[in-house]
């Protein structure tokens, strides 16, 4: 699929996502309609630098683009059923214990630093813990086989490199829903507002990630924005208890950072 599809087919899935925020905006009035455009934005944001480490993952086995789909694809199937699990879990433990926001804030604060300061480009997968957590449940085979992700040698089920793949892609989305779920809890905690603008940013990224694919190398920066971003979530909940930022001036410095932070990119990108 061409580069112009994947947009095409990434911004109907924007569309859609914005139709139905004028819905909640009708039905259910404009602070709801905002904090579901709040929600969309941060996921969407910081998922670019989930997606470039999807980027990392795939590089680093050599894997083709035709066998990256069928594992994006039951990727963000799986994304969708763990961010239901988190988002039902982050909720009822904040009702019971409104503190965790503090908590929450403060690994949202040291998350952003990380990303800000961490190299990726020397991050190496075959290693993994995850990879190795795999190997003790069952055996992998070295080579590729077609796009199956099991098969069995002597009949003994085996998993294939592509699942081993998509083991360390959801356990990687898994790291990534800690920061990702409590980022959205400094927007709000309606459990329908925080999932639905979770799983209509989910949706788009198979398309995304194709398009960051052909276009990484000019976005390379934006991953110093994402750890911006979730700094700012994490001073927001890190306060909520004295002052509630406004969640129209929260959407726009979350728009804002990201804004800057692709404008430096493409031109540091193009004076290299």
């Amino acid at each position: 699929m061409s580069t112009k599809k994947h947009l095409y087919k990434f911004l109907l899935i924007t569309c859609v996502a914005l139709i139905i925020n004028i819905i909640i905006w009708f039905y259910l009035g404009s602070t709801k309609a905002l904090e579901f455009l709040g929600g969309y934005i941060i996921e969407l944001s910081l998922s670019v630098d989930n997606l470039f480490l999807f980027l990392l993952i795939f590089s680093n086995f050599g894997i083709i683009p035709k066998y990256q789909k069928r594992v994006l694809r039951y990727g963000i199937l799986g994304a969708i059923i763990l961010r239901f699990i988190f988002v039902m879990l982050g909720i009822a433990v904040i009702s019971n214990f409104k503190w965790i926001l503090n908590i929450f804030g403060i690994l949202l604060i040291f998350s952003g630093i990380k990303i800000m300061i961490n190299n990726e480009d020397d991050v190496s997968f075959e290693n993994s813990k995850l990879i190795n957590i795999l190997k003790k449940i069952m055996p992998v085979t070295e080579d590729l086989h077609g796009e199956k992700f099991f098969i069995r040698i002597n009949n003994v089920l085996h998993a294939t490199p592509l699942f081993a793949l998509l083991f360390l892609i959801e356990g990687s989305d898994v790291l990534f829903a800690i920061d990702s779920i409590p980022a959205i809890f400094a927007i709000t905690t309606d459990p329908l507002i925080v999932y639905s603008s979770n799983i209509l940013a989910i949706l788009g990224l198979r398309n995304l990630y194709f398009l960051l694919e052909k276009l990484h190398s000019t976005f390379e920066y934006v991953k110093y924005g994402v750890g911006l971003i979730l700094i700012f979530t994490g001073i927001k909940l890190g306060i909520s208890f004295m002052y509630h930022i406004p969640v129209a001036i929260s959407i726009f410095i979350i728009i804002f950072i990201l804004t800057v932070s692709v404008i430096i990119s493409i031109m540091l990108t193009r004076k290299k």
